[in-house]
């Protein structure tokens, strides 16, 4: 299969970059790795090595035509812009991609969004029905929760010896950004992925009552979870220096979680990346570093 030059957009964040080291082990030349993002000065490093490295500002139409021409194959990674604006750029990059006349547009998604009744899965719902209305052939990556949103907050749980949310009992499918970074290179680069929508999250899922226990087990202290209220755990968030906007959002996120709307079971990431993805055990011994 010969595959013309892959954009990956939000090179710049973490996602973006694990992606572009991944299409790298699976042997697609540096010349044929567009990475953007809107300020490039973090990614010099790719340029470096061979890489096309393009401003690419999902507000900045003409700049988003340019940031795309000649591509192939593109991976619109959802923005962490504002919520009320994330669907506007969203459309502006696959209108791009449109223009730019891309064979393939693997959109970065949340699990269950069609069903989804999160505000971050509205605006994931509308987007997957914009890629629809225009017709472009693509494949949804519907992302679930990142182990590493937890194995962050290490430093403050073991502080507290609490892992505080919003989630009750619901059950998590959290795996590494690697693992969902692996997943999209191996469908930007491989046949038969067009029109899939892949449910993505790790095989063992936990509740967040599990997850304390997991992290008492591996650090050795003991750390209890505190189930609250939506808004009481919103306030917390807001109060540990998060934007209001943000302490909503992720709140809101755990509301979601305790309908189980984070949960999967359908083995689409293992299967797309060849091997188990990473447990929550091993993401906290890692993290720990033992």
């Amino acid at each position: 299969m010969t595959i013309m030059p892959i954009v990956v957009t939000g090179a710049t964040g973490q996602l973006g970059r694990l992606t572009v080291e991944a299409l790298l082990r699976r042997g697609i030349p540096a010349a044929d790795i567009i990475a953007t993002g809107r300020d490039i000065a973090g990614i010099k490093d790719l340029a470096d090595r061979g890489i096309t490295v393009r401003r690419a500002d999902f507000a900045d139409t003409d700049g988003l035509a340019e940031a795309f021409a000649g591509a192939d194959r593109l991976l619109l990674i959802s923005a962490s812009v504002p919520v009320g604006e994330r669907v506007a750029n969203h459309r502006r990059v696959i209108d791009a991609a449109a223009s730019a006349g891309v064979s393939l547009v693997a959109y970065t998604s949340t699990t269950h969004a069609d069903t989804a009744t999160t505000v971050i899965g509205a605006t994931h719902s509308e987007t997957e029905a914009y890629l629809r209305d225009r017709g472009i052939p693509s494949v949804l990556l519907r992302n679930g929760w990142y182990l590493e949103n937890y194995t962050s907050q290490l430093p403050q749980i073991l502080q507290n010896g609490a892992v505080v949310g919003a989630a009750g009992e619901g059950r998590i499918s959290a795996a590494s950004r690697a693992d969902y970074a692996e997943a999209a290179a191996v469908v930007l680069t491989t046949e038969g992925h067009t029109g899939a929508v892949y449910e993505l999250g790790g095989d063992e899922s936990f509740t967040l009552t599990e997850l304390a226990a997991a992290i008492s087990a591996a650090a050795g202290k003991q750390v209890t979870y505190a189930d609250l209220p939506v808004a009481d755990f919103a306030q917390v968030l807001d109060a540990a220096g998060l934007p209001a906007e943000l302490a909503e959002v992720l709140a809101d996120a755990d509301r979601g979680m305790n309908r189980g709307e984070m949960y999967t079971d359908s083995g689409d990431l293992r299967r797309l990346i060849g091997r188990p993805p990473v447990t929550l055990a091993e993401a906290l011994a890692a993290a720990l570093h033992y």
